[in-house]
């Protein structure tokens, strides 16, 4: 029953997943876009799917998945039928640049990321001796990826900066 209702769920409008390290401010971001306000999170234990009406008929169906290191092992059973992976990066963390990238490249090894479009988002801009996006594209190795359409965009969450513009981008990589 409930794959079959997470299934039906998912052909309504295309299919987003937001994925990154636990503390990175997927929530965060993802409930400042959706409602315009800064709420209190919790770490996401399984999942919260959130539809995304952006502009003009646009709606995305996003689901923000939990990033503690005991959960990425289930992160592939998201990937199915997925159109556009939002991976989060707090660009703030220096310490945790390297777990980000082996976390990224091990999502998009999965067979079912062929040809899915990927979004980082630099957040946590908004704080001191955050990275820009060039020296976070170098950590991540975005460069290496020449079969993968991707792009980065800074952003805060808690500031609402980068937000729309990255999920309208989002939207757009996904019709094309």
């Amino acid at each position: 029953m409930g794959l079959f209702f997470c299934k039906s769920y998912m052909k309504k409008n295309p299919t987003v997943i937001l994925m990154g390290l636990e503390s990175s401010g997927k929530s965060t971001l993802l409930y400042r876009l959706h409602t315009g306000m800064v709420m209190e999170t919790s770490p996401t234990v399984g999942f919260n799917v959130v539809t995304l009406n952006l502009e003009n008929n646009i709606a995305l169906t996003v689901w923000d998945v939990g990033g503690q290191s005991k959960m990425r092992a289930n992160w592939k059973y998201y990937l199915e039928g997925c159109k556009a992976l939002v991976f989060v990066v707090d660009s703030s963390d220096l310490t945790r640049i390297r777990e980000a990238q082996k976390a990224l490249k091990m999502v998009l090894s999965d067979e079912n990321m062929k040809g899915v479009p990927l979004t980082v988002l630099a957040n946590k801009q908004d704080l001191p001796n955050s990275m820009n996006i060039r020296e976070l594209s170098n950590q991540l190795d975005l460069p290496s990826y020449k079969h993968q359409a991707w792009e980065i965009q800074a952003c805060s969450g808690l500031k609402g900066l980068g937000l729309h513009q990255a999920f309208l981008s989002v939207a757009k990589q996904i019709k094309s």
